[in-house]
């Protein structure tokens, strides 16, 4: 039941994001971003109470996992807050954190039944870093799509209510750096953690396993992204805008092939 009335909350907080938006203006998101600090709020009880029921983290099994990246895509909405106008990425990420968790529900957040040999505070690290990485890279996502939609106005000159709905560029330039970094730090760290428990306990790598490479991919898409910054003509913040949002786009489209190809009953990572 909470967890269905964390999906209410999402939902409310889109929808009072969507209403912004179609009466115009930039001035009323503090109805918005309250319901999201309190879905955020009830999520958090949600699996906080799951853990002690089941004695295990939801960071495995598709149901907990996808509703553990649903929490930490609403915590990367509420810290965007932190930035002037910021949360209103929170058009992009709401929707985004909404479909996880209604999957999630639908998968079941219950304990997974699996039996790990990657487990305890290397696990815990592993796929907590993994999954904050993952959160990192929809919020370079959300701000590239979004630093798009506000560039196309402002060359068309089209100040409609979209254009007094969105942050200025330099706003959402600095959230999609901010993402994509965070994402890129995080999931090396991640992938680091994983490749120093498979050298120590195993010999190898994992690259017997699609986890690993999905990891490896995601890892690489990222440092293309931060790179493209710097390469090619026009401007910087643009082709970075452009490059975070094919990086979210291939990310999520690795990871459905991923779960396509999973074994039934396989964890997230």
């Amino acid at each position: 039941m909470t967890h269905f009335l964390v999906l209410v909350l999402y939902l409310a907080a889109f929808l009072f994001w969507l209403s912004t938006l179609i009466t115009g203006g930039r001035s009323r998101q503090s109805l918005p971003a309250w319901t999201t600090a309190v879905g955020v709020a009830v999520h958090v009880a949600a699996l906080a109470r799951f853990t002690l029921i089941y004695g295990e983290l939801p960071l495995v099994g598709l149901g907990p996992s996808l509703s553990m990246l649903a929490l930490l895509t609403g915590v990367g909405l509420a810290a965007a807050l932190a930035l002037r106008e910021g949360g209103r990425v929170g058009i992009v990420l709401l929707p985004l954190a909404f479909i996880l968790q209604a999957t999630a529900l639908l998968a079941g957040i219950r304990p997974s039944g699996i039996a790990l040999d990657f487990r305890g505070g290397w696990f815990i690290l592993h796929a907590g870093l993994g999954l904050a990485g993952i959160v990192g890279v929809s919020l370079a996502g959300a701000a590239g799509w979004l630093y798009l939609a506000q560039f196309r106005e402002l060359k068309e000159k089209r100040m409609g209510r979209l254009f007094h709905f969105l942050p200025p560029l330099v706003t959402l330039d600095r959230l999609g750096q901010v993402g994509s970094r965070m994402g890129f730090v995080l999931l090396t760290l991640s992938l680091v953690l994983g490749w120093a428990w498979t050298v120590r306990f195993r010999g190898t790598f994992g690259q017997d396993t699609a986890q690993m490479w999905w990891g490896l991919f995601s890892w690489l898409i990222m440092l293309s992204a931060i790179v493209a910054r710097g390469l090619g003509e026009g401007p910087a913040e643009r082709r970075s805008a452009v490059a975070n949002s094919l990086a979210f786009l291939l990310i999520a489209a690795g990871y459905v092939l991923l779960r396509l190809s999973a074994r039934p009953g396989a964890g997230f990572l």
